[in-house]
């Protein structure tokens, strides 16, 4: 199974309208960090779902673009390119794994890997709170100039309740759901880790931010935001979408 090499007319419209969903997604739900000089945004659900119900080219473009425009349009310019080729990737990998279809039969196998992918996720929202968001952290909502600041108290205990929180949930969708369903989780955490890892090096070794690594928990909250909402929002779609609109095969369309 490989990349289409002639975007249908259903494609290339998907592009735009998943494009504008991406941005609007983006920027609708956007918070100021002051640690990462970067912000927290919700455009994750949209790179996801677009990537889970039209494939790779599509998903990877919305990503990109979409996520791009929300950049320049918020005034975060600097990290308008390394978003271009950052999102667009991510949402390619999404897309592109999402087609393939999860049947192992080895229960210890599945266990084993959801286990894994909780840990690990659970060990980085737990380091990332503890070294750099306890204690008062500052968030500013909205577009200049119209700006709202809070700040927040966050303890310890937050973090650690979080990180729990965080492993049971992969944890419980790679074991006792359904393989499909187990599978895009995976899917989502890999694109989502390219994310993260994209974004540390462009702002460590092109942006030059010394907090870089503080970016790290604002990112993976956006992967998992995205991924609570991207897979039923996308199976969800895929059951009421006319059949002949449908990208065949894929997993987000499994019952």
């Amino acid at each position: 199974m490989g990349f289409r090499h002639r975007l249908s007319s259903r494609e290339l419209a998907a592009m735009g309208v998943f494009t504008a969903f991406v941005a609007v997604a983006t920027m609708i739900v956007s918070a100021y960090v002051p640690i990462t000089r970067g912000y927290f945004n919700i455009g994750e659900t949209m790179v996801y779902t677009a990537a889970l119900l039209m494939g790779p080219i599509v998903g990877g473009f919305a990503g990109g673009v979409g996520s791009m425009i929300a950049d320049v349009a918020l005034g975060y310019t600097a990290f308008a390119p390394g978003t271009l080729i950052i999102k667009g990737a991510e949402g390619l990998i999404v897309g592109y794994l999402a087609q393939y279809r999860f049947n192992s039969t080895s229960k210890t196998r599945v266990t084993i890997l959801a286990v894994t992918a909780g840990l690990i996720l659970a060990l980085v929202i737990w380091w990332g709170g503890i070294s750099f968001f306890t204690g008062d952290i500052e968030l500013t909502f909205g577009v200049a100039p119209s700006t709202i600041t809070l700040t927040l108290g966050v303890p310890e205990l937050f973090w650690t309740a979080l990180a729990i929180a965080a492993f049971l949930l992969v944890t419980t969708a790679g074991v006792y759901l359904d393989p499909q369903v187990s599978w895009l989780v995976f899917v989502i955490l890999l694109g989502g880790a390219e994310m993260i890892v994209g974004y540390y090096f462009y702002e460590t070794y092109i942006l030059g931010q010394v907090l870089a690594a503080a970016e790290i928990l604002v990112n993976v909250g956006q992967v998992m935001i995205g991924l609570v909402v991207a897979i039923p929002l996308a199976r969800s779609i895929n059951r009421i979408m006319p059949r002949n609109l449908r990208r065949q095969p894929t997993v987000a369309e499994a019952k």
